[in-house]
């Protein structure tokens, strides 16, 4: 993804959308696109995390494990791929320990781009 765009796309975000060659299964435009709105999530996500655990003060885990349930969920609009993503980089901003992630759950969006 290198081109004139000032959006810089991590190689963790790049590895939900890459093959086994390390090629981008979708176009770059819709990658960075999807990369903002995971992103934009992930940071929206963090105020929730914090009142979660101050006001119903279960583990870090399971705040964790029960948003990662929510976001896998076929109506979140996210792929299962996406949903592990965002949940990591929520971990990484509040400072927490992630738990090790289910890879699919039930009724979970598979690793297909959803369109806009």
């Amino acid at each position: 993804m290198h081109d004139d765009n000032q959006i810089h796309v991590p190689p963790s975000f790049l590895s939900v959308y890459s093959d086994a060659r390390q090629r981008l299964s979708e176009p770059a435009d819709v990658v960075r696109a999807r990369y903002e709105l995971c992103e934009d999530l992930a940071c929206h996500l963090v105020e929730q995390a914090q009142t979660l655990y101050h006001v119903q003060a279960p583990s870090e885990a399971e705040i964790l494990l029960r948003i990662h349930a929510g976001l896998a969920g076929t109506e979140s609009g996210v792929t299962a791929g996406e949903a592990r993503w965002i949940v990591l980089r929520l971990a990484e901003l509040l400072e927490w320990r992630c738990p090790e992630l289910p890879l699919t759950l039930p009724g979970a969006v598979q690793d297909e781009a959803p369109q806009p």
